[in-house]
């Protein structure tokens, strides 16, 4: 079986960037049970004529790998049981972090202490932590009522919580054009359909919300992110912040505020929270901050909502295990998370130097730079841990993903954040925390090595010279 699906490789009726059907659709199409589609697919990786990614599915390489050698990661294809640069994952770790975390719970490991701990937590947790919560949201002048603060295992059920108890299965939910994946996913379990809003530089536009509500179905609420938007590191200034207030008073409409990266925008406004309290379910988690391992997601809903909020988070199993708020209390009562953000925070211009240096990135605030029609535009924010980089017009996203793949490097298509009808974008997100930082430039200098080496209409190719 795999032999067949190589020869319509070899044939041309399979391209390179081309997606294969699921492992269950291509079992029924050829008549197979799903463990053996299961293994034709594992060979059709072994053989280097296939790469899967995480979440998105199996697709035809861009091209046939070549023998070993010492050469360079720029200068040949990775053989398939070599693991990628993965700038898809964001998950930032700075010297001398582990060492904070583990002295912050040391005394968690005394039996009466971690008996204690680890009893079943409420949603509102304790007091001590919805205090400790409630420092590490505030920013610009801004910080929540400890009392009005709830908890979940970690930002992923925080999210899902909060959309769970706003919008009922079938009803709309409004989001940017451009989303956070996992927001597609939690939305198509919960039934929920997504409806994309326009954006402009300052992320979501209040005129394009209003439209969208005011058309076809109403919204039931709507999900956002004004600072450092994931994917486009979008920024919302304080005008389109309370803009965005009055539309939702205007509208009666509830938001969910995701502001789980804001933490590295330091400087920036204060959260829509602080512009519309009594309409903004803010979610945050401390799994960028410190881990994903060992984390809490934390919520603040206005005091008429709380109570839905906490039997939602209840009924969802999403409340947050005692060793976790007390690691929290711990942490931040030390100084441990304070320390861990500002590293983090320099971390973060220190990789947006390479990516001015090996993606010709001018300096800002906000950049958006390139050379034009070979080389497309990469949009960044120098506080941010990604950027998005509009491919040029020969390029189409999978390609290149697939293209990338070949060449050792993972990143994530355009597709993966669009919602709705819209066509995927031509772009990719490049994740910039993840891997060491000589490891990040010599990955981004394969990728704009890629892009430049590939001549007009290569994008249906994908093939190096």
């Amino acid at each position: 079986m795999a032999d067949e699906v190589a020869g319509e490789i070899e044939r041309g009726l399979l391209r390179p960037g081309d997606q294969l059907p699921t492992q269950r659709a291509f079992a029924r199409q050829r008549r197979i049970a799903n463990s053996t589609a299961i293994r034709v697919y594992g060979e059709l990786v072994r053989r280097g004529l296939a790469v899967g990614e995480v979440g998105r599915g199996t697709f035809v390489r861009a091209a046939p790998p070549h023998p070993g050698g010492s050469a360079s990661l720029a200068e040949q294809p990775r053989r398939a049981d070599a693991p990628p640069v993965n700038l898809e994952l964001n998950y930032p770790v700075t010297q001398g972090q582990s060492e904070l975390m583990a002295r912050g719970i040391a005394p968690l490991l005394r039996p009466d202490v971690l008996m204690e701990a680890a009893r079943p937590a409420a949603a509102d947790g304790t007091p001590q932590a919805r205090a400790a919560a409630a420092d590490v949201l505030a920013r610009a002048g801004w910080r929540p009522d400890p009392a009005h603060v709830l908890f979940a295992g970690n930002g992923r059920q925080a999210i899902a919580a909060a959309i769970s108890s706003l919008v009922r299965p079938g009803g709309r939910l409004g989001v940017e054009e451009l989303t956070y994946p996992l927001v597609k996913a939690i939305a198509e379990r919960l039934g929920v359909s997504l409806v994309p809003v326009a954006v402009d530089e300052e992320g979501m536009r209040p005129d394009a919300l209003a439209a969208v509500h005011r058309s076809a179905s109403p919204l039931s609420a709507v999900y956002v992110q004004p600072t450092l938007h994931n994917p486009l590191s979008l920024t919302a200034g304080p005008q389109r912040r309370a803009e965005l207030a009055a539309v939702l008073g205007e509208l009666d409409l509830f938001a969910v505020e995701d502001t789980t990266w804001a933490f590295l925008a330091d400087g920036a406004p204060a959260p829509l929270a602080a512009y519309a309290p009594d309409r903004t379910v803010l979610v945050d988690s401390l799994s960028k901050r410190l881990a994903p391992g060992l984390t809490v997601g934390m919520l603040t809903a206005p005091p008429a909502h709380l109570d839905v909020l906490a039997r939602t988070l209840r009924s969802g199993a999403w409340t947050a295990g005692g060793v976790n708020l007390e690691a929290v209390v711990r942490w931040c009562g030390d100084g441990t998370v304070d320390s861990v953000v500002a590293a983090k925070r320099v971390d973060a211009e220190v990789r947006h130097r390479v990516v001015r240096e090996r993606l010709g990135v001018g300096a800002g605030a906000v950049a958006v730079a390139g050379s034009g029609a070979r080389s497309g535009r990469v949009r960044v924010d120098p506080r941010s841990y990604f950027c998005w980089w509009e491919l040029p017009a020969h390029w189409r996203a999978e390609a290149f993903v697939a293209a990338a793949a070949e060449r050792g490097v993972a990143v994530t298509p355009g597709s993966a954040f669009a919602v709705g009808e819209r066509s995927a974008p031509g772009a990719i997100r490049i994740g910039l925390a993840s891997p060491p930082v000589d490891v990040l430039g010599d990955a981004l200098g394969v990728l704009a090595d890629l892009v430049r080496s590939a001549g007009p209409g290569a994008g249906t190719d994908a093939r190096m010279p």
